[in-house]
C-alpha cells in the first residue's frame, strides 16, 4: 500500500488552463470532456478557469462544474484582458506545484476551436523531454483572407518575434513545463506585453528562450464554433504586424522539433 501511495504522489499534475470570458454555452461541456479524456489517458490533473467578468451564465456553469470536477475558478470582478487572465492561470499553476521540472500547463481555448483528445499528443511531448510544445493547425478552415493571414504569421510577425521552424503561433493550445514558466516569470513580471491572439504568440516567444527543447505537434480540426473568436483577417494582420515591430524578442537557441 506504501509504495502505490508513493507512486501516486510521484505522479505528474498537468494543470489544464481556460481564460474565459462570456463562454457559458461550450466551457461546460468542453470541462466534462477534458475529464473524459484524462480518465482514458490515466494521468492526474487539475482544471484552471480563469473567468475574466463574463457578463452571460459563465459563472453559474462553472459553479455547476466546480461541484463535481477538480477544478478551480479565478474570477476577475473587471475585465482585465486576455492576457492577463492567462497569465494569471499560469501563475497559478506555477504557484501550487511542489514539481515544476515534473508538472506542465497545457492551454486550450474554451470554444472548442480545439477538441480535448488533442491534449494527450501535448503532455506525451512534454513527458519525452520537452519544456515548450506548441499545437499547430496546419489544415484552418474558414474565407480565404483567414487562411492566408493565417499561414502568414512567422513573416508577419517578424523582425521582433521569430522562433524559426514554428508555423503557428497563435493556436491557443500550448504545453509548458513549469519549470520554464518559473523561469519566465522570474526574468520577467508581467510577462506579457500584448493582448488577445497576439499575446498568444508572445507567450510562445517568451517561453521558447527559457526552453531546451522545443516542439511542434499537429492539432486535429476543431469545431467550427472556434473561427467566431478569431477577429476579421485584415485586423488580426495588422495586429501580428505591430507586435512583430514592437516586441525585440530574441529567436530560440534550440531548434524546434517537428512531429507529424
Amino acid at each position: 500500500m506504501l509504495a502505490g501511495l508513493l507512486r501516486i504522489r510521484l505522479q505528474p499534475v498537468i494543470y489544464v488552463c481556460l481564460p474565459a470570458r462570456n463562454h457559458s454555452r461550450t466551457v461546460g461541456l468542453l470541462l466534462w470532456k477534458i475529464r473524459h479524456t484524462f480518465t482514458a489517458f490515466s494521468r492526474e490533473y487539475q482544471l484552471l478557469v480563469a473567468d475574466d467578468a463574463s457578463t452571460d451564465d459563465t459563472a453559474e456553469v462553472l459553479d455547476l462544474y466546480q461541484r463535481v470536477l477538480p477544478l478551480t475558478v479565478i474570477r476577475n470582478d473587471t475585465a482585465a484582458g486576455y492576457a492577463a487572465s492567462l497569465e494569471r492561470l499560469l501563475h497559478e499553476a506555477v504557484e501550487r506545484s511542489d514539481r515544476p521540472k515534473r508538472d506542465c500547463a497545457v492551454i486550450i481555448p474554451p470554444d472548442f476551436a480545439i477538441p480535448p483528445d488533442a491534449l494527450p499528443a501535448l503532455v506525451r511531448r512534454i513527458e519525452s523531454g520537452a519544456d515548450v510544445v506548441v499545437g499547430e493547425k496546419t489544415n484552418r478552415e474558414g474565407p480565404i483572407a483567414m487562411r492566408l493571414v493565417c499561414r502568414s504569421q512567422p513573416w508577419l510577425l517578424r523582425p521582433g518575434l521569430r522562433v524559426p521552424g514554428l508555423r503557428d503561433f497563435i493556436s491557443g493550445c500550448y504545453a509548458f513545463r513549469l519549470a520554464t514558466l518559473k523561469a519566465c516569470f522570474r526574468d520577467r513580471t508581467p510577462l506579457l506585453d500584448t493582448e488577445d491572439w497576439c499575446a498568444n504568440a508572445e507567450l510562445v516567444a517568451r517561453a521558447a528562450l527559457s526552453a531546451r527543447q522545443i516542439a511542434a505537434v499537429a492539432l486535429p480540426p476543431g469545431r467550427a464554433a472556434g473561427a467566431s473568436s478569431f477577429p476579421p483577417a485584415l485586423q488580426l494582420a495588422f495586429a501580428l504586424l505591430r507586435t512583430g515591430r514592437r516586441l525585440r524578442i530574441p529567436p530560440p537557441v534550440v531548434p524546434v522539433d517537428r512531429v507529424a
